[in-house]
């Protein structure tokens, strides 16, 4: 379960506050959706939760632990917006091992076959791939860390409708197994699904239903 307790965030380029007294609870399988205008702070969240920022008042837990940056970069995978623009791998292979110093062939097909990529070779250049490809490809990279939070900015950004029903499929499938957070403008996308469903207005999250 993840906990976040009275989150305060003022980045130094800031003059304000960018997150206000962030507080929730996470449910076991259950995705929390967090929706909100450009600008109301929701990639400022991301990097909270994710290790990458760190808040200027509050705390975060796992299960019950107090949780530093560190270890929340350890338990966390970001798939950030238009995350195919920052490959850098010649190959699909080497854009799944950036990071790691071995990663065995099976465990790669594993991966790819787990987000529907089974089919393609992966020698090929990650820019040949079609952009619903592309988008999987950046989810693998992150489960191939094997991460426990799963943290999604805009996934189905700049996608056309029917592939964008296939990656919502897909991160449904994937909400079995991982705690996940997505981030959208589009809150709709997701409205059957069962859901902790939040709103971000200038740095004050608001809840919804959960």
């Amino acid at each position: 379960m993840l906990q976040l307790k009275e989150i305060y965030y003022q980045p130094a380029t800031s003059e304000k506050l960018v997150l206000e007294d962030i507080s929730f609870k996470s449910n076991n399988q259950q995705p929390i959706i967090i929706s909100g205008p450009s600008g109301s702070g929701k990639t400022s969240l991301i990097e909270i939760i994710s290790g990458l920022s760190a808040p200027n008042k509050g705390s975060i837990l796992w299960n019950g632990q107090l949780l530093k940056e560190r270890k929340r970069r350890s338990i966390c995978g970001v798939v950030f917006q238009f995350p195919e623009r920052h490959f850098i791998g010649l190959t699909v292979s080497q854009e799944l091992k950036v990071g790691h110093q071995r990663i065995s062939g099976e465990l790669q097909s594993n991966i790819l076959n787990k987000v529907g990529l089974d089919n393609i070779n992966n020698k090929d250049s990650p820019e040949k791939l079609s952009g619903g490809q592309q988008r999987r490809l950046a989810i693998a990279v992150q489960l191939i860390r094997n991460p426990e939070i799963l943290l999604l900015d805009e996934p189905t950004a700049g996608l056309d409708w029917s592939v964008r029903d296939e990656i919502i499929q897909l991160i449904k499938t994937l909400s079995k197994e991982q705690l996940l957070i997505i981030i959208t403008h589009e809150p709709d996308l997701f409205a059957n699904w069962e859901i902790c469903n939040y709103q971000l207005l200038n740095g004050v999250l608001k809840k919804y239903n959960c």
